[in-house]
């Protein structure tokens, strides 16, 4: 919560503040998130106009998460640009248009809940050319790059198997 009681209500008036705070829990998806009370960093500019109070900076933080493809952990850095209208409690503003203040206190989980899962990766990778797992035994690709595994045969089409040429000698006659 953002106490604005400082910024007057006169439209133009402005204020800059900058603060951390942990992170609330459940701050991303299944597979990448804030860890639940992790230090983010906001950066803020407060401004009054006429309907209430605009609210427009960054938040930054650091992400953990697992690689869609091989499961390593991973980790990286957010960085989310906040920019919300918070009404005045007494503001004929409809509450699906705007946050509504509460007294003098902006909220700023719901806008900062938004604007990361939004940023999130849906399906995050430790680099953009990870391998992935060998689909037979498992084995990250990326740690053994000669990996290889015999051509298993698809049970569905094991009957077609005497149809085909056993070695390079049937094939020439």
């Amino acid at each position: 919560m953002i106490d604005t009681h400082e910024l007057s209500r006169r439209a133009g008036s402005q204020r800059e503040v900058s603060f951390t705070v942990p992170a609330p829990a459940d701050l991303g998806i299944d597979v990448i998130g804030v860890p639940d009370g992790d230090p983010i960093q906001f950066d803020l500019r407060l401004e009054s106009v006429v309907e209430g109070v605009l609210v427009t900076g960054t938040a930054q933080g650091r992400l953990v998460g697992e690689c869609a493809r091989c499961l390593v952990d991973i980790e990286d850095e957010f960085l989310a640009d906040v920019q919300e209208l918070y009404v005045y409690p007494e503001s004929d503003a409809e509450p699906d248009e705007a946050s509504r203040m509460e007294g003098d206190l902006i909220d700023l989980e719901p806008a900062l809940r938004d604007q990361v899962v939004l940023a999130l990766p849906f399906t995050p990778v430790c680099n953009d050319d990870c391998a992935g797992l060998c689909p037979e035994c498992g084995v990250r690709l990326d740690d053994e790059p000669e990996h290889k595994h015999e051509d298993a045969v698809d049970p569905r089409w094991s009957a077609l198997s005497g149809l085909a040429p056993r070695d390079d000698r049937s094939q020439e006659q």
